[in-house]
Formats: C-alpha cells, sequence, structure tokens
C-alpha cells in the first residue's frame, strides 16, 4: 500500500493538537479525584470515538502520510536488498492476527564485520510462530557475507548460527580480546553467547560462560559494555515482561486486553514487569551476574531498547533503558562496580505531563554539536517522541515540538538512530514504524498496521526538518517494522541503513546522497583498553565545528550497528583535529591535519596503523 493512500495528520496545525492533545489529558487525569474513578478513566483510554474525537482531530487525506515540512532535499535513499540478495523473510507470530505480546514485538537486526575484513556484513534475528513448524522447516536467523560488490552471500549453516526461536536482539562485541567480535543474542526463553572461532563459523558457549539462565526470560535489547574499566567487556541485557502462553488471558478478557473499543492481545499493562540483568566479564572466558550486587535489579521495567554512553562526561559508562509502559530507566555508574538509577531526577523517565510512556526505540548524539550527548526515545502511539536535550548538568529537557520532531503522534515507533545522512557535519534523525495490531486495519483505523519510515535533516539549529516524501521512493514503502541499524555496507563514504520488518522481507537502503561534502570513518583497536574500544570516544574538529561520537555496541531497538564511528565534514578538506579517549586508561590521543573520505584505523598507544580510500564503487 502506496504511503499518500494511508490517511495521515494535517501537519500545518500538527504542533497546535499535540499540545491541545497534552493539555487535554493533563486536565482529564487530574480533575479525577481518587481511585474509585480510575477504571473509569482506563476504560475512556481504550475506547475509540467520541473520545478519540476529544483527544485527536480528525485525519486529512490531503496530507502525505510522512507529513513534510518541505519539499526540498538532497539526501537520497534506495531499496537494494533483493539486488544484494539479504531476502531472508522475518517470521513473527500471527500475520493477520495476534493472540499473544510476544507476537508483536519482533526483533533487531545488526550490522557487523565478523571475518575482519574491513567490510560490513548482516545479521538478521528471526523468530517463529505459535504453532509448531514441521521439523526441517522452521525459520532461523541469518547471517550474511559481504562479498564486497555491493551483493552478500546467506552463509547461515556454514556458520553454525541456524537456530530457531523467539530471537529477539543482537549485540556484537569482542568479549575475550582474541580479535574477532563475538555474538550475544537475547531470546524469549534462553539467551545466546556465540564465540567467533576466526574461521567463519561461531560456537555456542552460554553454559561455559555462566550466562545460563533458571527461568524463562524475556530478553530484548542488549549491550556489551565494559562498565569497570577493566579492559574486558561486560554484559547488560534488558528484559520485557514475565510471559507464560499457558496462563496468559486472550483478546478481550480484561481491560487491558482492550485498545480503542476493540479486543487485543493482553499487555504490557497487567503482566508482571521484567529485571533487567548484568554480567561481569571474569577475563576467562566466563561472566558472574551481578545485577543484584551492582544495583541493576533493584528497580523493575519493560525494557525494550537500551543504550550505554557517558552521559554526564565523567568518563565512564551508564545505562539507559527504554521501558514500555513504566519509567525509563537511567542506571549512573558510580565508578566502583554499582550503579544509581536516576531517571525521574534527570528528567528522562516519564515525559513533561509525569506520565509513563510507551518507550521503544533509542538513538543517542550530541545533535547539537556542544560536547554533550542527547538522548531521543521512540514511543507508542498518541504520544510524541523524546528528544532529551542534555542540560550539562545531569539532567535532561524534552525538547521535541521546539525541533519539530512531536507532530506525528499517529503512529507506532521503534528503531531509531542519528546519522550524518548527507555529511554536512550535522547528525540527521530516521526512525521506523508500525503497528502492533494487525487487527487495525479490520477496524479501519488509520494510518494502518504498516507505517512510513521517517527521516529529519538536521538543520543545525536545534531544530529538524522531515524531508522522508523527497528523500527516494524506498519511502513509499510501507511496512510494520521493529529494528534497524547503521552502517556503510558499501565503503563510500554514506551511512546505510538495514531494516528489520515484521513477516516480510528485510530492507537494506543504499545511501545515494549527491553533495560534494567529505567525511571520515574511524575504526579503534583497544590493547589496555578492550579490543573494540567500545566506550572510547573521539572528537573531531574542523574550523570551528566539533563533533563528539562513542564506540558502543546496541542501539536502536535490539539492533546494533557498525562498530566503527562516521563523521561528515561538510566542505572541509582536512580534519584539524581528531582526538580519542581510551576508555580503560582515560588516555587523550591527538591527531592534526588528518585527511578526508577515508577510513583510517587507529590502534591505543600507536596512532593511525592504516588508511584506505573509501571504495571505488560508490553508487553502485
Amino acid at each position: 500500500m502506496a504511503r499518500q493512500d494511508i490517511l495521515a495528520r494535517d501537519e500545518g496545525t500538527g504542533l497546535k493538537e499535540v499540545l491541545a492533545k497534552q493539555v487535554c489529558t493533563f486536565l482529564v487525569f487530574r480533575s479525577i479525584a481518587g481511585y474509585a474513578f480510575f477504571p473509569i478513566l482506563l476504560t475512556l483510554l481504550t475506547l475509540g470515538e467520541p473520545w478519540g474525537l476529544f483527544l485527536r482531530r480528525p485525519h486529512s487525506a490531503q496530507t502525505r502520510a510522512t507529513g513534510v515540512d518541505s519539499p526540498s532535499g538532497s539526501i537520497r535513499f534506495a531499496e537494494v536488498a533483493n539486488q544484494a540478495g539479504v531476502t531472508a523473510p522475518n517470521v513473527w507470530g500471527g500475520v493477520a492476527r495476534k493472540r499473544f505480546i510476544i507476537e508483536t514485538k519482533g526483533n533487531g537486526v545488526a550490522f557487523l564485520d565478523y571475518d575482519r575484513d574491513g567490510w560490513p556484513d548482516i545479521y538478521l534475528s528471526n523468530g517463529t510462530r505459535m504453532e509448531v513448524f514441521p521439523a526441517g522447516q522452521e525459520p532461523t536467523n541469518h547471517l550474511y557475507h559481504n562479498n564486497r560488490d555491493g551483493t552478500f552471500t546467506d552463509v547461515t549453516v556454514k556458520s553454525g548460527l541456524a537456530r530457531t526461536g523467539w530471537q529477539t536482539g543482537v549485540c556484537v562485541g569482542d568479549y575475550d580480546n582474541d580479535g574477532w567480535d563475538d555474538l550475544l543474542l537475547t531470546y524469549w526463553g534462553q539467551n545466546r553467547l556465540f564465540h567467533n572461532n576466526g574461521d567463519g563459523t561461531f560456537s555456542d558457549v552460554t553454559a561455559r560462560a555462566g550466562l545460563t539462565q533458571a527461568k524463562v526470560r524475556w530478553g530484548t535489547g542488549c549491550s556489551f559494555l565494559d562498565y569497570d574499566r577493566d579492559g574486558l567487556l561486560d554484559i547488560f541485557i534488558a528484559n520485557y515482561l514475565e510471559f507464560d502462553p499457558q496462563n496468559a488471558l486472550r483478546p478481550g478478557d480484561a481491560i487491558f486486553c482492550m485498545w480503542k473499543g476493540m479486543p487485543v492481545l493482553c499487555g504490557p499493562r497487567g503482566l508482571p514487569s521484567g529485571h533487567n540483568l548484568l554480567y561481569h566479564n571474569n577475563g576467562d572466558g566466563t561472566f558472574t551476574d551481578v545485577s543484584e550486587k551492582s544495583g541493576i535489579e533493584s528497580v523493575e521495567g519493560n525494557g525494550l531498547g537500551v543504550v550505554s554512553y557517558d552521559f554526564d562526561n565523567d568518563g565512564w559508562p551508564d545505562i539507559y533503558v527504554a521501558n514500555d509502559s513504566t519509567p525509563s530507566l537511567l542506571f549512573h555508574n558510580n565508578r566502583d562496580g554499582t550503579f544509581t538509577e536516576i531517571g525521574q531526577s534527570a528528567g528522562v523517565a516519564y515525559n513533561d505531563d509525569g506520565f509513563e510512556q510507551g518507550g521503544m526505540g533509542l538513538a543517542v548524539a550530541d545533535y547539537d554539536a556542544n560536547g554533550w550527548f542527547d538522548i531521543f526515545k521512540t514511543n507508542f502511539t498518541d504520544d510524541t517522541p523524546n528528544l532529551f536535550h542534555n542540560n550539562k548538568d545531569g539532567t535532561f529537557k524534552d525538547l521535541s515540538l521546539p525541533a519539530g520532531l512531536g507532530r506525528r503522534t499517529d503512529l507506532v515507533s521503534w528503531g531509531a538512530g542519528f546519522l550524518d545522512a548527507d555529511n554536512d557535519g550535522w547528525k540527521d534523525l530516521f526512525y521506523v514504524n508500525g503497528h502492533v495490531y494487525p487487527e487495525v486495519d479490520q477496524y479501519h483505523i488509520t494510518p494502518g498496521y504498516r507505517q512510513p519510515r521517517l527521516l529529519y535533516r538536521n538543520l543545525g539549529d536545534g531544530r529538524f526538518e522531515n524531508i522522508s516524501a523527497a528523500s527516494g521512493p524506498a519511502f513509499d514503502e510501507m511496512y510494520s517494522s521493529r529494528g534497524c541499524a547503521f552502517g556503510d555496507f558499501n565503503n563510500d563514504g554514506r551511512i546505510d541503513i538495514l531494516i528489520s520488518n515484521m513477516n516480510d522481507k528485510p530492507s537494506l537502503w543504499r545511501n545515494e546522497t549527491r553533495n560534494s561534502n567529505s567525511s571520515i570513518t574511524v575504526k579503534l583497536w583497544g590493547t589496555r583498553s578492550n579490543r573494540d574500544a567500545i566506550g572510547a570516544r573521539v572528537r573531531v574538529v574542523t574550523g570551528k565545528h566539533e563533533q563528539i561520537d562513542e564506540v558502543h555496541s546496541g542501539d536502536s531497538v535490539m539492533s546494533m550497528s557498525d562498530l566503527r564511528l562516521h563523521f561528515g565534514l561538510g566542505s572541509a578538506q582536512k580534519v584539524d583535529l581528531i582526538e580519542v579517549r581510551w576508555p580503560s586508561t582515560a588516555r587523550l590521543d591527538r591527531f592534526n591535519n588528518v585527511g578526508v573520505n577515508k577510513i583510517i584505523y587507529l590502534r591505543e598507544g600507536s596512532g593511525i596503523i592504516r588508511e584506505e580510500p573509501y571504495s571505488l564503487m560508490a553508487g553502485k
């Protein structure tokens, strides 16, 4: 279904509508006194019209679903999954109807260089259905090898990664510092750690590593991080809900099994929340569960998206978790092996009205180039996404409305990422959408189960411009998407996008933006720090413009982007300064007058050890 055939909001009054809705919601909640009226309120919130008309204006068929602010734009993406050979279908629960919440959340994707040849490969997680598949016909996850010519080869069986199950999240990191990136896969069920053998194959070392679980958990987002800076990668895993299909209610059985008057699957409200996990790397190939000791387990939540960055610039990695229908969590690193949850005091737990949100995906960047990391969070429908601007004092302020990101409240939003799509030196924003209830199409609820992807150009003044409809026919395709990942798969200096689509083929978007802007890609190797240099911060200076980024594992929603860092440089013909702060030692390495339009390899203690110009296959 084409995007222009989907009824959408009138963006010309979108800001007024959002503000009006927030005022109405504020007044209603605060005017109801006592818990006796709470069931009535919940019933109203689950109904469609006329309650929906009170909070929302009717959609306008005159407006395209992307809600373009301006027709101008030079950023272009092309869908190339079929010609690239990345075609393995996603299988995740029922297609036209879903009975249980496990069938809705979907899974992530990853860019990784598993064979260390300098070309990003692709990993696609996969699920199953409640019905049992015949033996030998079960869907599996997939690993694709980059052929360096714009195409990929499916090497799943050879790699040893052909496993079936509800495989949700993926993150990448070299946990044993042997130079080969390993895979952590989260599941509803038993999470799996796969060791990279360095010969194109992986071995399941879950039990040997001490990661076997005593109970069924619903693992989602994950991250490799060195929280104690000892040079060894530890593991953080978010857990969603406690779910047992044998005892689960059916659609319509309770108030939390209704949505807008429609019987739907039950949850997340009404189901027990999960507890997050933190594993400490023992340095001998094993891990110790330190969730309780570290303070991570002290708070519960329905975690989906996970990111780990140094948000307060103290040199130690913190952890932020997007929770669905519970307060989101910010774990501050106390530098002694423990964490303190400060989401509420930091201003990133609730929306501006003090309400919980249906948090899904996360993206982190210093979008306004002030030297501090900001957070973007996607949410469920009838809510704005959050752009949490870092106040430089341990707190954040939601600036989604003044930044121009709060107009689309009709979408269910998932994976997200900051990327400099046009290499102008400012991080743009991309995120994917898709409803959780296929039944919305039967009830003619717009914008429907399949929803558009959105691209916002960073204007460099704290505002973003929606240029989706002007950025290529790839944006005309509609899916119910979940995870997305970012990386330069053809090494041409432009960031590409990989997307997971529910019960459909994946999307692989090649960046075909044409301009004269320069860029540089930085690959770090740790020696005293962990081999992948996860947690290392890079500062790039061109003239008066400064950018920062950190090597990180896990982002978007349940997904993993390329471990290399990409910086757009605009018209600059050289980089005045590249500064690297290594995570274990806090050592600062500085490199002046570095050339542009190439990949540079930096080794801790050795400096720039290799430089490679971008591929001549640009645009193929």
